[in-house]
């Protein structure tokens, strides 16, 4: 296999709350000719491992480590998952994070082109998948995606089939559907004078995002008045704070705010308003079908088209749940909010 490491930045560290048996090492790999993708390793070097390595993929706004390694009790998927024995790796997409920041985004917003469409996406997989092949020296590996991550991770497993043994889509979209109520027409997504066509206007080619703008959406969706009881505050805290210290550059603005390419917005706006951006009839791995009740990015007719398709294929295994009353975040809930779930479901699949 062609080596693919640009280089390998070794950064071991215990942390405070979690386990000291975990390791954490950071590396980049090479996509795109100078575009650098980051990539987090999360092992327990005293376990017998299990199961093919794991990618862990972000969605639309927060980067890999805000949201699957919080520093703090019940904050961390990618540790949880390494206490099972799995290799985790976390990728950041370009734009986000620790990886290669576009040359547009370092220049003030514009009404043009949204970046890191889903192309560019499964490029930087493609460079991501082959890395870990060979460091893990597998020859398949598993993705388990959040929200657009799961759209992402659903378009590179159906463009390279033979390279992923097992797929999780968490609150993920996938098209074919229309009358999407907050991500289609006569949404925030829309062009307020054409319905049709994504808002330009509105997400520009990348948009900054204010500490302000993370919580609300989880809190709308939480069922109980109480937030605390639902949500433990360390934890959001904890993600605000981490999505905001991903961009370098967040704080040199009043209020701080952190950059992420509009690319997932646009290919979001056509999935909900009936697009098909990738066919899972070409997948091959297993899947697990992951839905919170009280999600507002996925819709029950995604899980229902992607049982059809996935069950058309006449090769490999589709498992689907639907978590009662869980949120949008609920591997970032509390335990007895769908969290235990979640992990029982994604862990048992992906460890099986």
């Amino acid at each position: 296999m062609a080596r693919t490491l640009l280089s390998i930045a070794m950064l071991l560290f215990a942390s405070s709350d979690l386990s000291a048996a975990v390791e954490r090492r950071s590396f980049t790999v090479v996509s795109d000719p100078g575009i650098e993708i980051a990539v987090r390793e999360v092992i327990d070097p005293l376990l017998p491992p299990t199961g093919d390595p794991v990618i862990l993929l972000h969605g639309a706004r927060v980067p890999g480590v805000p949201s699957f390694d919080l520093d703090v009790p019940g904050g961390s998927l990618a540790r949880d998952l390494a206490a099972a024995g799995l290799a985790v790796y976390i990728v950041d997409l370009r734009g986000y994070g620790a990886s290669t920041r576009l040359a547009a985004m370092n220049a003030p917003q514009r009404p043009e082109s949204p970046l890191t469409r889903t192309g560019a996406a499964v490029r930087d997989l493609t460079a991501a998948v082959a890395a870990i092949r060979e460091r893990r020296d597998v020859e398949q590996v598993a993705l388990l995606g959040w929200a657009t991550g799961g759209h992402w991770a659903g378009a590179y497993a159906a463009h390279a089939p033979e390279t992923v043994s097992k797929l999780v889509l968490y609150n993920s979209l996938y098209g074919y559907t229309t009358g999407h109520p907050v991500l289609g027409r006569g949404s925030r997504l829309a062009d307020p004078d054409d319905p049709e066509r994504f808002n330009i206007g509105r997400f520009q080619n990348y948009r900054l995002n204010t500490a302000d703008s993370l919580l609300p959406g989880w809190d709308r969706s939480i069922p109980i008045e109480d937030k605390a009881a639902w949500r433990d505050p360390s934890v959001a805290q904890a993600y605000v704070q981490a999505a905001l210290a991903s961009d370098p550059t967040s704080a040199r603005r009043d209020p701080p705010s952190f950059r992420a390419p509009s690319g997932a917005m646009a290919d979001s706006f056509l999935l909900a308003t009936g697009a098909a951006l990738w066919d899972a009839r070409l997948i091959t791995a297993d899947v697990l079908l992951v839905r919170s009740e009280n999600d507002f990015w996925s819709r029950p007719e995604d899980i229902t088209q992607l049982e059809a398709h996935l069950s058309a294929r006449g090769i490999g295994e589709v498992r689907s749940i639907e978590i009662p009353e869980a949120t949008h975040f609920v591997h970032l809930d509390r335990e007895e909010h769908g969290r235990d779930s979640f992990l029982d479901a994604v862990t048992r699949f992906l460890a099986d």
